[in-house]
């Protein structure tokens, strides 16, 4: 006999509610933002170099840029590529948003390329059937922290004299063949939220080894206002500022970067027992046909950011939303990671329409991303596997 569902009126797994992601935050990161605010700089200081010099050590890129979002490092990689209106650029749909407008926001068209049902990651040959003489970059998305297949994209990529802009906002900590995601693409980038690897509260970087890109990234997180005294005026002092392009505000602040550099020194005890939770639940799934596994690319050394379990709804008798709602009961949180960006009214009012990446419109459909994160409890994680467990055994045909 199944237990009785919490949904239903039975006992809950737990009775607080544990949610799928949280911040790792303790005294040293505290002292470390408090130290900051106390000194002479709260931005534009020091400590933007000094974390950009180590994230250039831990992902061994020649060049890091920090900024105050996941977001806004992707746009700056827009803008530092020269993607304009009349462009196109690549992007998979099964992602956060921020994907694809980046390249919206300069104006260009998205095109997204369907994924791998086995791997959920962007599909290298979908890729290249999207190419033509518009294209000018792919956004490739490190899903859950998984590495995309780098070699293949890199190759499409050079062979079609396109930008390749590796989205690692999940995928800090990952290698790839050994060598760390960040050094890897044309421009990589990073996101600092609270439920990612390492947080400042927020913020992101972008890492290159092009020297020509660097420059242009440090224009495009201020405004692209140059100092460069080889540009200024005999006229003009050393006041003297330029604004050369259209720009915006993307810098971090000090006492975040202060609190990023603690963060990352503590980046492989969170890597650690990211693994371990991961291991868990998928030995603990192993067994249940009610549950897809996903497909691992064995170059991929793989930090999970988000542990997403994939439902087979032909063994079930329920939907998604009710296995969801379900375990919302148990006091187990979960999120879905991601509605099809296309399938947003924006996208829609563009001319974009559902049946576009039929892959990961079915993917979409049976996916729920369970609680990961390092604070989280051997009880804790026992108390998720329970709940799963327990739903699936009701609904199971």
């Amino acid at each position: 006999m199944s237990e009785k569902l919490a949904v239903f009126g039975g006992d809950p797994v737990r009775n607080t509610r544990i949610h799928y992601g949280r911040q790792s935050v303790d005294q040293g990161d505290i002292e470390a933002v408090a130290a900051t605010l106390r000194g002479d700089f709260i931005t534009c200081g020091p400590k933007i170099k000094e974390f950009e010099d180590k994230l250039c050590r831990y992902t061994g890129a020649k060049y890091a840029v920090v900024v105050s979002s996941g977001t806004a490092a992707l746009h700056c990689t827009c803008m530092a590529a020269g993607i304009k209106a009349g462009d196109e650029v690549i992007t998979t749909p099964i992602t956060f948003a921020a994907s694809a407008n980046c390249a919206r926001y300069c104006g260009a068209d998205v095109v997204f390329a369907d994924v791998r049902y086995d791997t959920m990651n962007i599909d290298p040959q979908k890729i290249r059937e999207k190419v033509n003489e518009r294209t000018k970059a792919v956004v490739a998305v490190d899903f859950t922290g998984q590495a995309v297949e780098i070699d293949e994209i890199r190759k499409i990529c050079d062979d079609n004299g396109m930008f390749f802009i590796e989205d690692a906002a999940h995928s800090i900590g990952t290698k790839y063949k050994g060598k760390m995601i960040g050094s890897l693409a044309d421009m990589t980038t990073f996101s600092f939220h609270p439920v990612k690897t390492i947080t400042g509260g927020e913020g992101g970087a972008i890492l290159t080894n092009s020297k020509k890109l660097y420059d242009r990234l440090l224009l495009a997180r201020t405004h692209f206002i140059t100092r460069d005294p080889a540009l200024r005026p005999e006229e003009e002092g050393i006041w003297w500022y330029d604004q050369i392009e259209l720009g915006y505000n993307y810098r971090l602040t000090d006492f975040q970067a202060a609190m990023l550099i603690n963060q990352l020194n503590k980046i492989d005890g969170f890597i650690c027992r990211r693994k371990e939770i991961t291991r868990i639940y998928d030995a603990e799934f192993s067994t249940y046909d009610e549950i897809l596994k996903r497909t691992e690319i064995p170059e991929s050394d793989t930090c999970n950011h988000l542990y997403v379990m994939r439902l087979n709804l032909e063994k079930l008798k329920c939907d998604r939303k009710l296995f969801f709602k379900a375990m919302y009961a148990e006091n187990i949180q979960a999120q879905v990671h991601y509605i099809p960006v296309y399938w947003f009214s924006y996208y829609q009012s563009l001319g974009h329409k559902r049946g576009e990446c039929p892959i990961a419109e079915k993917v979409y459909s049976e996916i729920i991303s369970l609680p990961l994160y390092p604070l989280m409890s051997d009880k804790d994680v026992n108390d998720v596997i329970h709940a799963v467990k327990k739903i699936i055994d009701y609904y199971r045909k």
